[in-house]
């Protein structure tokens, strides 16, 4: 299957490349027209008045307000825009709160080139959404992320949650090559870069293979920090996943181990229990942190997602 740009969330056709967000402008991608885009009209210009609030505000009660005197004024729902006009009318109206919205390219496949992570699953974005309820666990902390994939997590709690220096990691070189990619893209800088924004957390895309890395090359990450999203697929992967926490463990041993948050899709239980197995085959102690609140990023409701809370 071809690559292109999408949304990991899903909300990219009839828009063209989706922006997910972390932030205010998701109220409006809840809000977009689903049907009815080809039939000439025009689209209702009412925002004019809030352009300078729009300017100077992430609040997404001001976008929906701006949606419903534009794109779902009955006017316009009437005489639909063409897809060109409203896909320009959207997409400067998503440039506008810019500080709390993520721009993601990755692909269309779940399974491309070799890897399931060039596409964003569905237990990152829940974790992505518990980082923006609990900012202070990441705010001026180093973050090391195991298995970042697309790096959606990891970008929200960038723009989101202000932490000192943030590693996205990987194994795959095509992730890897995405990851920079994706970096860029949303206006931060790689630490290499010498005019980076010194606001700006520190970034760092690394190489990491769970199953060669050593306690050495680990300690050089120094991280307080340290997440994983969807990385429990199969039991391989969770032995290694284990090993690697019992070396970052050992790689701090004179100082405070790092917090650890996993977070995981419960699809087979049986992966989930070989997960609490190993961790304490390993003398990981655990616990599952409280579901959270706010519901920013398009995934099935019905899912059981968890996020544990590991303590090394």
């Amino acid at each position: 299957m071809e690559e292109t740009e999408k949304g990991g969330g899903g909300l990219s056709s009839p828009w063209g490349p989706a922006i997910h967000s972390t932030g205010s402008w998701q109220a409006a991608a809840s809000l977009l027209p689903a049907e009815g885009l080809n039939a000439p009209g025009p689209i209702c210009n009412s925002c004019a008045s809030l352009e300078a609030k729009l300017r100077d505000s992430s609040d997404s009660e001001l976008l929906r307000n701006i949606l419903q005197k534009t794109v779902k004024h009955p006017v316009c729902v009437k005489h639909p825009p063409s897809v060109k006009y409203a896909r320009c009318f959207l997409s400067e109206l998503i440039k506008k709160p810019s500080e709390g919205s993520v721009t993601l390219s990755e692909s269309t496949a779940i399974i491309s080139h070799g890897t399931t992570g060039l596409v964003t699953w569905d237990a990152a974005l829940y974790l992505a959404e518990w980082a923006i309820e609990n900012p202070a666990a990441f705010t001026d902390r180093t973050v090391l992320e195991l298995g970042s994939g697309a790096g959606l997590t990891g970008l929200a709690i960038c723009k989101m949650c202000r932490p000192r220096a943030y590693i996205f990691s990987d194994c795959h070189s095509r992730v890897l090559e995405q990851l920079r990619g994706n970096v860029l893209l949303n206006g931060l800088s790689l630490e290499a870069d010498i005019t980076a924004n010194l606001d700006s957390p520190r970034v760092t895309v690394a190489q990491l293979d769970w199953d060669v890395t050593t306690v050495c090359q680990l300690s050089a990450f120094q991280p307080d920090v340290v997440i994983a999203a969807d990385v429990l697929y199969c039991p391989e992967a969770i032995v290694s996943l284990v090993g690697v926490l019992r070396r970052l463990a050992a790689c701090r041993e004179h100082q405070r181990a790092p917090e650890v948050y996993v977070a995981f899709t419960v699809r087979n239980p049986e992966t989930c229990q070989l997960f609490t197995t190993e961790l304490g085959r390993a003398g990981i102690r655990w616990e599952a942190e409280p579901r959270h609140d706010q519901k920013l990023f398009p995934y099935e409701e019905h899912l059981e997602m968890a996020i544990l809370n590991l303590t090394l």
